[in-house]
């Protein structure tokens, strides 16, 4: 295994976690549950953010701006719901 599909697979599964958390967070009985949870959940963003820039900054997740067209087309047509 190469050191892309390694931080490829961290990623994908930090951001399992992510959600994971997430639902605990929303679902918590208690309020030291949902700061448990809460505390949880942005520790794991905050890797989740570090191994995407560390992947970014090799080249191996490119991202693409979008055209402003589309993003108009999709603005328009949700904003008549």
């Amino acid at each position: 295994m190469d050191d892309k599909c390694l931080m490829e697979n961290l990623l994908l599964t930090t951001k399992g976690v992510c959600d994971l958390y997430l639902h605990g967070t929303i679902e918590s009985s208690t309020a030291d549950v949902h700061q448990a949870f809460d505390n949880a959940l942005n520790e794991s963003l905050c890797l989740q953010d570090q191994i995407y820039k560390k992947m970014s900054a090799k080249g191996w997740y490119s991202t693409e701006q979008a055209e402003q067209q589309k993003i108009t087309k999709v603005k328009n047509q949700f904003a008549g719901m």
